[in-house]
């Protein structure tokens, strides 16, 4: 990683560029995998898994006896720790569970909202080199507490045709079956549009990587709502001098071994922690065993050194990072002055693994700069928001008058005509 001192906000937006914004070719790529799903189903989605996935399936379901050889190998250890991840997940989404409203906002004329749950989710969960069972968590509980009656679940095979043992576990102790051995563009295509095997989903959710997160924002456009463009990981770290650089360290060191296409960035306003920092991921970076992988990422990567925590927390702001660290003394005070992130970590122990399995919040946040507009999962992404009204006869009497003028100010004559039939039938009375 390059550190750069005091650069210039003219060359801000340079630093701000994602390694994934350099790839003209996923669009076309991806497009092409959504067109042969939708034509040939079943098929195609089995052609895609044997080019990509390497692995010849006859069926794409998981069937009941692979939820007992997975449940044979997983450790008291293990299990322990996803129930109490579990339940710090599902304490936190609990409380993000709202009653339906009701108020009468003039006599006679009452509005109300309810929340109802989403019909049909898609959780995309990725495996490949890192099979994120923790992500299942994090999708599903709130799906569950939401109420929603059909949970689908994609995730791809390895080469023998498994989907790794920890995210079967999960779905076992989370009650879920219908688990299908596919990932990447093709897993988001087959729930878009449906196939012979797997059904067609009226929401989708999941981190991927760039063509599961391409994928998604085609399967938007095609009608099938998403819950955010959520694609490769990424951290920044703010710091100043009471910084600990073996914590930075390895907090930019847990993102970059996610995947090549990561990319992780510390600002600080200490030379001489930028430094350290440096010298401390050259260590930590030997002992890893993705080494290669968090390397690759540490390319594309970058170390700021600013003159004041105002001016790397308006970078910040600007990066709109997925996670956010702030490991600073005053981390509180600096808190109030975020506008753009996914998830916040403050102090020097709060780590972003915290986050990423069993503090409580959710884990599925916007990559790419898309902090700006979106937010990360959370219980209301499974629901909607559908509102009521009801007019009684003093109440259509009492608004009537206003709606007719409104109407007839934007030359809309038969919205008007609907009040004025109704108050003249009431006049007959």
């Amino acid at each position: 990683m390059k550190i750069s001192i005091n650069p210039n906000k003219e060359s801000w937006g340079a630093f701000c560029l994602r390694p994934s914004d350099e790839n003209k070719d996923v669009e076309k790529a991806v497009s092409e995998i959504m067109n042969a799903v939708k034509e040939n189903g079943d098929e195609a989605a089995l052609d895609f898994t044997r080019r990509f996935d390497q692995a010849d399936l006859a069926n794409m379901k998981v069937q009941s006896q692979e939820f007992e050889s997975a449940a044979e190998i997983l450790s008291t250890e293990l299990a322990n720790a996803i129930k109490t991840a579990a339940e710090n997940i599902r304490k936190f989404h609990q409380l993000q569970q709202t009653d339906s409203l009701s108020v009468e906002t003039c006599p006679g004329v009452t509005c109300m909202r309810r929340s109802v749950p989403i019909q049909k989710v898609g959780l995309y969960i990725p495996g490949g080199t890192a099979p994120l069972f923790s992500s299942l968590l994090m999708l599903a509980i709130p799906a569950q507490l939401a109420g929603c009656p059909e949970i689908i679940v994609c995730s791809p095979p390895d080469k023998s045709g498994n989907i790794h043992p920890n995210i079967l576990n999960t779905a076992k102790y989370l009650g879920i079956d219908k688990i299908y051995k596919i990932g990447g563009a093709q897993a988001i295509a087959a729930m878009t549009f449906g196939t012979e095997s797997i059904p067609k989903v009226d929401k989708i959710f999941g981190p991927g990587n760039a063509y599961v997160t391409e994928a998604k924002k085609q399967a938007n456009g095609l009608g099938t709502a998403i819950d955010m463009p959520a694609g490769p990981s990424e951290v920044l770290i703010i710091a100043d001098q009471t910084a600990y650089p073996s914590f930075l360290a390895a907090d930019l060191l847990s993102q970059a071994e996610h995947g090549t296409d990561s990319q992780v960035v510390l600002v600080t306003t200490s030379q001489n922690i930028a430094e350290k920092t440096k010298e401390e991921i050259k260590l930590q970076l030997e002992k890893l065993p993705r080494k290669e992988i968090a390397e690759t990422a540490l390319s594309f990567s970058h170390i700021l050194v600013v003159d004041t925590l105002e001016a790397a927390m308006e970078f910040s702001n600007i990066y709109a990072p997925e996670h956010l660290i702030i490991a600073t003394d005053n981390n509180m005070e600096l808190a109030e002055k975020v506008t753009n992130a996914g998830s916040v970590f403050l102090g020097h122990f709060s780590c972003e693994s915290a986050g990423d399995y069993a503090s409580g919040t959710n884990h599925t946040l916007p990559t790419s700069g898309f902090a700006k507009a979106y937010s990360g999962v959370s219980l209301d992404s499974f629901v909607k928001k559908i509102t009521f009204q009801k007019l009684t006869e003093q109440g259509i009497k009492n608004l009537g008058p206003t709606i007719e003028t409104l109407a007839a100010a934007e030359g809309l004559e038969a919205h008007k005509n609907a009040v004025s039939i109704r108050l003249e039938f009431l006049k007959k009375q």
